[in-house]
């Protein structure tokens, strides 16, 4: 140990300008370096036989370390290198920087490698995204859409398509039961239209059709004993908290809201074993509904996905930072409110 304390304080003495050729000599014969004042003529004499020291502290420390590459040489002794070559000493043992980066990629496509996930709405921009990624990251995607021509056409995406109707949730039941996450992706935005019709319409498609798929998906869940916990991802937007200029659909996407945090509140033991219900709040986005949203749906999936892989029930994305504050205060609310006035049933 004495003799590597020698060897390290000799490179502090190289690289800092004070190992005399004096200084050499007696180490050459055995004897421990000493300071020295340095004057112009030590000064003159240390730079002459620099290149001589290099190649002798180069033979020293392969001498005194075995098993370490010395990254002392003359060319670096002449530039002050030495010191790069102290912390190598010191941090000698090799590591690999990217094999936490490969661990936790392989983590998150395990995560999903073979799942069945049915996205409603899987037509519109943020659906086909989400399903895209998903499918990139070796899931089974089921894509839920109204549209028979989509279904067929051949520019649709890669998907598994299954045609199913706002008021009919109980024909896709096969379907549903095939599926470990359920996506309730789907709604309408009539924009500033407040007549009877088209609030209607909001209501049905935005809040009433995910009521009853969530009610149907639950079913299913309960009935599946001894299976992985399902799970049900359901899309309320942002505008469940914040104005969307759109009355019908703010109204739409409120009563959905309320009702999934009514119902994650209220799930009983057993069930929560069998189903996890997520939130997603997610901000403006662009799509065909929106083509002024300040975020690409292929960022916004990424994060949801993120999230999820975090555990977290309630997701938002979105660039206004009141949400972060204003949705999980919220949340709290209606879960303390609806516990506290929880009565059990019949």
């Amino acid at each position: 140990m004495g003799e590597q304390l020698e060897a390290i304080r000799d490179l502090r003495l190289i690289g800092e300008c004070q190992f005399t050729a004096g200084d050499l000599e007696r180490r050459m014969d055995g004897a421990p370096a000493q300071l020295e004042e340095m004057t112009a003529a030590s000064v003159n004499r240390t730079q002459a036989v620099q290149m001589a020291t290099g190649k002798y502290l180069q033979g020293l420390l392969q001498v005194r370390f075995p098993g370490e590459p010395s990254a002392v040489g003359s060319e670096q002794c002449q530039q002050g290198g030495i010191r790069q070559s102290r912390r190598h000493l010191r941090t000698a043992e090799p590591r690999m920087p990217q094999a936490d980066a490969m661990a936790q990629t392989l983590r998150s496509e395990t995560r999903w490698s073979g799942r069945r996930i049915g996205i409603t709405g899987a037509r519109g921009r943020l659906g086909q995204a989400l399903g895209l990624e998903l499918q990139s990251r070796g899931a089974h995607v089921v894509g839920l859409t109204h549209s028979r021509e989509c279904a067929s056409s051949a520019s649709a995406a890669d998907f598994e398509w299954v045609v199913w109707r706002c008021g009919e949730e109980d024909a896709i039941d096969d379907c549903l039961a095939a599926l470990d996450i359920l996506v309730i992706n789907h709604g309408v935005n009539p924009q500033g239209a407040q007549d009877p019709e088209t609030l209607n319409r909001a209501i049905e498609v935005n809040a009433l059709s995910a009521w009853r798929l969530m009610q149907r998906f639950e079913a299913l869940a309960a009935a599946a004993e001894g299976e992985s916990p399902r799970e049900l991802w359901v899309n309320t937007s942002e505008a469940e908290i914040q104005p969307a200029v759109s009355p019908a659909y703010e109204l739409s996407k409120r009563l959905i809201g309320q009702l999934v945090s009514l119902r994650g509140a209220n799930l009983g033991p057993e069930l929560r074993q069998q189903l996890v219900i997520r939130k997603l709040v997610l901000g403006p986005f662009r799509s065909e509904l929106n083509p002024i949203g300040v975020m690409a749906a292929e960022f916004v999936v990424r994060q949801v996905l993120m999230q999820v892989g975090l555990g977290l029930r309630l997701v938002i994305v979105t660039p206004n930072p009141l949400t972060y504050v204003l949705m999980p205060l919220t949340e709290l609310g209606r879960r303390l409110y609806s516990r506290a006035l929880s009565r059990p049933g019949p």
